[in-house]
C-alpha cells in the first residue's frame, strides 16, 4: 500500500511540475543549436502532420510525458529503441535498466546517435539529449547511473519506437 501511494504522490508531483513547465514553454519551438545542421529536417507544419500531439509535445516542443505512462516502461524483449521522429536506432535493449524514475532509461546510448546540450530552463542545470540525425528532444541524461557508465539517459518513450530483434 506504502508503495502505491508513494507512486500516486510522485506521479502526481511530477505531473503537475510537467504541466506547469509545459504551460511556461507553450508555443515555444524546439530549436536546434545554431551551429548543428541535421540530416533529417522539416517544416513545422511537416512536423505536425507526421507526428501525434504527444510526440510533437515532446520531439519538437521539448515537453515532457506523464512518468510510468509509456508502455516502453514494461518493453524487455532483445531490439534496439528508435527516434519516432526519423527511425534512426537510439538505445540498445542491453543497455536499458529500471530506473524507478517512471521514464525509460538507459546507461548507454549508441555510437553517434545523440547529440547533447546543456539546458538550464526552470532553473536547473541539466544535458539535453536529441537524436544526431533530425535534432528531436529525446528527455536528459544524469550523472546518477549504473556501471559501466554511471550515466541515465531518461528518455521519453513516447519519443521513441521499439523494434524487437
Amino acid at each position: 500500500m506504502d508503495m502505491t501511494r508513494r507512486r500516486f504522490l510522485t506521479a502526481g508531483s511530477v505531473a503537475a511540475l510537467s504541466m506547469a513547465a509545459f504551460s511556461a514553454c507553450a508555443g515555444r519551438a524546439m530549436s536546434a543549436p545554431s551551429d548543428t545542421t541535421f540530416a533529417v529536417t522539416h517544416t513545422d507544419a511537416e512536423w505536425r502532420k507526421m507526428l501525434t500531439a504527444a510526440q510533437y509535445s515532446v520531439l519538437r516542443d521539448a515537453g515532457t510525458e506523464d512518468p510510468y505512462s509509456s508502455p516502453l516502461n514494461h518493453e524487455h524483449r532483445r531490439g534496439v529503441f528508435d527516434c519516432a521522429g526519423c527511425a534512426q536506432h537510439l538505445f540498445s535493449s542491453d543497455t536499458k535498466f529500471h530506473s524507478g524514475t517512471g521514464w525509460p532509461s538507459f546507461w548507454k546510448a549508441l555510437d553517434n546517435a545523440v547529440v547533447e546540450r546543456p539546458d538550464t530552463s526552470f532553473g536547473m542545470a541539466r544535458t539535453e539529449v536529441l537524436c544526431s540525425r533530425c535534432g528531436s528532444h529525446l528527455g536528459h541524461v544524469f550523472d546518477d547511473g549504473p556501471q559501466p557508465t554511471g550515466l541515465r539517459y531518461c528518455m521519453n518513450g513516447v519519443a521513441m519506437s521499439f523494434t524487437a530483434l
